[in-house]
């Protein structure tokens, strides 16, 4: 008597949380030969792999790829088997129960090779020879739930470790982000261990410190500011463009652009670029950077024309997008622009004069005295 089991056909997924994951830890080779031998033991032909390097805590859970090539009847899949449930989703037992549905709804079963996800389902009336979609389940089911719970759970408490460290660094001056244009990221080491800080960048910081010298000079507008800058032959950076369902594979590459005028803004708004970090891990209150800015405190206001200002006093740095209030400006008397400001009288008021500098439609300032009658 033949007793060799019907070769059934499979897709296997593989997931990792990160390419360092893939480097240093439950790498995709290492999931793939658990899962080619625990195939090869039950005569399971693996037709796919299916390799997902990103978080499956997603809303979007990245498996529904394979899942959808198992709805399709061309392809005559049978079984999805993956390593372990938190391979599968980290969304819990909601998102574990919905992805797995749609599998049922096909003929398609789950295995993992651990044996959590039961193989059967049990009939309750199965001695009446009755079936009704209440009485067929899975002995497995509270297990399994467990288990997608104990996957979300762990995933919790792996990001909260993780996000609650780079929070705290971020807000002690240091990086945990891709460094922006004009800067590299560079380890050193400090009193809070080898951390990571901006340096800047051998050619792109050319380009940062023009751009703020040229809009301090206020001979150009701000368009023929950004003509003049691509002229020399700016080029902004270049980023690989990878594959989304597998990170590793790269499929070409963005960026390489010219200058454009919103993104001469962002440049010149940016506080980063006088060493000042503000965004919200800081709870929108600026920190200065445990590095040195492209160009300094002054030259920044300078450039921003009181659009962005940053003040540093005693109690710290603080960042305004508008005109700060007057106890934060050191006006002084003196000033060189205006050599007679309070010392020459109004001859209608009799009251000293005060100066200022109006702003064009070029963007060029008119400096003039003026009576505040």
């Amino acid at each position: 008597m033949n007793n060799i089991p019907v070769q059934e056909n499979a897709v296997a997924a593989i997931r990792i949380s990160s390419i360092k994951q893939g480097l240093q830890g439950d790498s995709p080779e290492a999931q793939k030969e658990q899962i080619e031998q625990f195939a090869k033991t039950r005569n399971i032909h693996i037709s796919k792999f299916f390799v997902f390097i990103e978080s499956a805590s997603k809303e979007q859970q990245p498996i529904q790829e394979a899942i959808d090539y198992c709805k399709n009847p061309k392809n005559n899949i049978q079984l999805f088997i993956i390593k372990s449930i938190d391979r599968f989703t980290r969304g819990g037992s909601y998102s574990y129960d919905h992805l797995k549905m749609q599998l049922t709804k096909y003929s398609v079963r789950l295995i993992d090779i651990y044996g959590i996800i039961g193989a059967k389902d049990v009939n309750t009336l199965e001695h009446l020879g009755v079936e009704y979609n209440w009485s067929v389940y899975s002995p497995t089911k509270k297990s399994e739930i467990l288990e997608a719970e104990r996957a979300k759970d762990e995933m919790r408490d792996i990001m909260s470790r993780m996000i609650g460290a780079e929070i705290r660094y971020v807000r002690l001056g240091y990086r945990v982000r891709q460094a922006p244009y004009g800067y590299s990221n560079e380890k050193v080491e400090t009193q809070h261990g080898k951390r990571v800080v901006l340096v800047p960048h051998p050619e792109e910081a050319y380009w940062i410190r023009k751009m703020f010298n040229l809009r301090i000079q206020g001979n150009l507008s701000d368009n023929e500011i950004v003509a003049e800058i691509n002229k020399m032959g700016f080029k902004s950076r270049t980023h690989n463009r990878r594959n989304p369902s597998d990170r590793k594979q790269i499929v070409g590459k963005i960026g390489g652009n010219q200058l454009n005028i919103k993104q001469f803004w962002r440049f010149i708004y940016n506080p980063i670029y006088a060493g000042v970090n503000i965004e919200s891990w800081t709870q929108g209150k600026a920190i200065k950077g445990q590095f040195k800015g492209l160009v300094s405190i002054e030259s920044f206001n300078s450039a921003n024309r009181g659009k962005h200002t940053l003040i540093e006093d005693v109690d710290g740095i603080k960042f305004f997008k508008e005109r700060p209030p007057e106890r934060f400006i050191n006006k002084g008397i003196r000033n060189k622009d205006f050599p007679f400001k309070r010392v020459v009288m109004c001859p209608e008021c009799e009251k000293p004069l005060f100066g200022s500098a109006s702003r064009g439609k070029m963007g060029k300032y008119y400096p003039a005295y003026h009576c505040n009658k």
